[in-house]
């Protein structure tokens, strides 16, 4: 969440910024803030006062009870009665209010960078890099190689689970695997330390991350517990920090983990969402940095450049997008999207984002840099690197040769074969 001593200090940039998201009431909502702060602070102050008069009567008790000047006991006593009471009601009003504080700023997102184009939809991204592609309309799309190849089953996983549950058969099991040894040993070279968390989240960590209360209805929640099944590894392996003061020597943290994601994609229709295009349940290979203010930016970069990496050791055409305004994610201030081209949909399909939010994350889960005698609040950027779905459907629709699928060179190692044949 964005931070109160931000809007008040820079509140004319922070209104500026956040009109690009098309929030044109803005400036209400953050007067509003405001003044809900200024109650906060007024109750902590009175709070303080009682709490400094009641320690003085307690004092003065005991003083009286040792010199056996006894007169003046019951009406200090009667006094302390009063702060007590007065004191209780004072922090009702304090929870209160920092709670309807917390609400309100949990509903405002964050603040776009001043490299985020303006826009209303996915229309106005801008597109940063682009491979050149030859366009081939006998090329199959990848709905029709799994069942010709025999590698992945959706009519299984209809029949075990329900749509959107592939089972992945033999050589398409395989190469699975081997995307994802293959993605977590280049993150090992590039000094990322591997993380296995739980699938499962609390709401707190949902909450921490943004997910809650912005995407509660994209995510799996077990009936009666306050657990949901993760949607990326982002929110636990960004979670191990919460309520954490790192050391700056220790910067920067970086953590990559292999999950299996879990979402609702509810309203999902057609076939831009055919195959493997959109799942409820699939495997990621997150990438996760904690960074100081100064250096988050290049940090972003690296990050940029490691998924590239691996798109193009995988060679496929790509392309890179730098999110407008209107695309950006609710806790993201600065995103770049990495699409694959599928030549037998003749589609871009998006397979990674990789995002720097700032101190939005940190600051709701209270996480802070110790500089000497001083802290600040962390800067977190996480990325997918990759999201294996759309990367699988590239894979197979650029290197599908008559009979054959070509496996891409980087992953033989991984795989123990070349192609798969029919």
């Amino acid at each position: 969440m964005l931070e109160v001593n931000k809007i008040r200090n820079e509140f004319d940039d922070m209104v500026k910024a956040l009109r690009k998201r098309g929030l044109f009431d803005i400036e209400n909502k953050l007067q509003e803030l405001i003044k809900l702060d200024d109650k906060r602070k007024s109750f902590k102050s009175e709070i303080d006062k009682i709490n400094n008069e009641s320690k003085s009567i307690s004092k003065d008790i005991g003083i009286a009870f040792k010199s056996g000047e006894s007169g003046n006991i019951e009406s200090l006593k009667l006094r302390s009665k009063e702060l007590k009471e007065k004191s209780k009601i004072i922090n009702d009003n304090l929870k209160e209010t920092e709670i309807k504080l917390k609400l309100s700023l949990y509903n405002i997102p964050n603040t776009p960078d001043y490299r985020v184009p303006e826009g209303n939809s996915d229309k106005e991204n801008k597109i940063i890099f682009s491979s050149e592609i030859i366009k081939n309309m006998t090329q199959k799309p990848h709905w029709d190689l799994i069942n010709e190849f025999k590698i992945i089953d959706f009519e299984l996983g209809n029949n075990i689970t329900g749509a959107g549950f592939p089972v992945y058969i033999g050589k398409g099991a395989i190469l699975q695997r081997a995307l994802i040894n293959y993605f977590l040993d280049i993150a090992k070279e590039k000094d990322y330390t591997e993380i296995l968390p739980p699938i499962l989240i609390n709401d707190n960590s949902a909450t921490n991350t943004g997910q809650l209360p912005d995407k509660e209805g994209q995510m799996y929640k077990i009936e009666d517990e306050n657990l949901y099944l993760i949607p990326t590894a982002e929110v636990p392996v960004t979670n191990i920090f919460k309520k954490k003061i790192v050391e700056k020597e220790l910067l920067p943290i970086k953590n990559v983990a292999f999950t299996p994601c879990f979402r609702k994609e509810a309203g999902s229709w057609g076939s831009h969402v055919r195959g493997l295009n959109r799942l409820h349940q699939f495997d990621k290979v997150e990438i996760v940095q904690i960074q100081e203010e100064n250096k988050s930016d290049e940090a972003l970069n690296e990050m940029c450049d490691h998924v590239q990496y691996l798109i193009e050791s995988l060679e496929i055409p790509y392309r890179k997008i730098l999110l407008c305004s209107g695309d950006l994610g609710f806790t993201s201030s600065l995103t770049y999207d990495f699409e694959v081209y599928a030549p037998g949909q003749d589609r871009w399909l998006e397979c990674s984002s990789v995002s720097n939010f700032l101190t939005y994350q940190s600051n709701r889960m209270n996480l802070k840099i110790r500089y000497g005698k001083t802290k600040k609040l962390a800067h977190t950027l996480n990325g997918s690197a990759l999201a294996l779905p759309r990367i699988v459907a590239s894979i197979l629709e650029n290197n599908q040769d008559g009979d054959h699928i070509l496996i891409p060179k980087v992953l033989h190692k991984y795989t123990g074969f070349k192609k798969i044949s029919k």
